[in-house]
């Protein structure tokens, strides 16, 4: 599960202490660079085809080669697994890998903006994530908050400065994204977290509620069975309260009730999950019933460009019944 990291922060504890050693991290490959492209919102790979665009439409010839306009996913849904053993793999503190994960969430909300993705949802810290040691706990939940308070700033004096269809700063977990018209939502369990970080969501959710481009739904405090017990709930004081008939309830009930009720698009049509694990870890389960499941090998730092293509790529060559049958 990924937080945000700032060197500056990571003092309080020797065992989250946060340290450059950039002799071991492993070369990776250069991306493709970029370039403006003669019609507005749109970026060309110069080297290996071209794809773009933000917002819903995308041009079929500006597309990395192999992929389909008709046939992207509206939905990504992320489980972004590996940071600590990305760490310990390279005997660093695993303050250094959520650091390195960051990076990784850049890359993919960047490209899910370029390619017109309508909704991409992260896990970023579970329910059984507050079981964890204490000092974890609390460490990461001060990042989160140290975060979200310092990019909220910078989003009010951004908005105050430039008008509404100039690009603002959108940041969510203490990294910048210079994206247009980014959306953020938060689900999960808000009465576990303290009442100022509350606060924070509430007023950063406020500020881009208007924005049209990529959703980026933030799971914290979030279990796919929490989801459904608290649907559930919400469903039963409504039959308490003479409002519907249990006769009433149904599918579509209960999802009007779920949190993804946040978005237009609630159904992932695509999860991926990093780090070779082979499970959904609680993640949307209701919402999961007919997704696709693609699982990669790469741990969540090392996942990037070439890895989310290629999940785009197998998404795009499966065949989706939905339950039903070939005739």
């Amino acid at each position: 599960m990924l937080f945000s990291l700032s060197p500056t922060t990571l003092t309080s504890s020797p065992r989250f202490k946060f340290h450059s050693c950039p002799h071991l991290l492993p070369p990776k490959p250069p991306p493709p660079r970029l370039r403006a492209s003669s019609q507005a919102h749109h970026v060309i790979l110069e080297d290996s085809g071209s794809f773009a665009g933000a917002g819903a439409a995308v041009e079929e010839n500006i597309l990395p080669a192999g992929l389909r306009t008709e046939s992207l996913p509206r939905h990504v849904a992320l489980v972004m697994d590996g940071n600590r053993r990305w760490a310990r793999l390279r005997g660093l503190p695993v303050g250094s890998g959520y650091e390195a994960g960051v990076r990784s969430l850049r890359a993919v909300v960047e490209l899910c903006c370029k390619l017109g993705i309508r909704v991409l949802s992260v896990f970023a810290f579970s329910s059984e994530n507050w079981f964890r040691p204490q000092v974890e706990v609390e460490f990461l939940m001060e990042l989160f908050e140290r975060g979200m308070r310092d990019e909220m700033r910078s989003l009010l004096r951004h908005s105050l400065n430039q008008s509404k269809m100039e690009r603002i700063l959108i940041c969510i977990h203490g990294f910048g994204l210079h994206l247009e018209n980014i959306r953020i939502s938060v689900i999960g369990d808000s009465s576990k977290l303290s009442r100022s970080l509350q606060e924070l969501i509430t007023r950063t959710e406020e500020a881009t509620k208007t924005n049209y481009g990529l959703q980026l739904i933030v799971a914290v405090s979030y279990s796919g069975q929490y989801d459904i017990v608290q649907a559930c709930q919400k469903i039963a004081v409504k039959v308490k309260d003479g409002l519907i008939e249990p006769n009433d309830i149904n599918e579509s009930l209960i999802e009007q009730e779920l949190e993804t009720n946040c978005t237009k698009f609630p159904y992932p049509d695509l999860l991926i999950r990093t780090s070779g694990e082979l499970r959904i870890s609680n993640f949307l389960l209701w919402q999961l019933a007919y997704t696709e499941l693609f699982f990669a090998q790469s741990l969540w730092p090392d996942f990037g460009e070439v890895e989310f293509l290629e999940a785009l790529k197998a998404f795009q060559e499966r065949h989706r019944r939905y339950g039903g049958r070939d005739f």
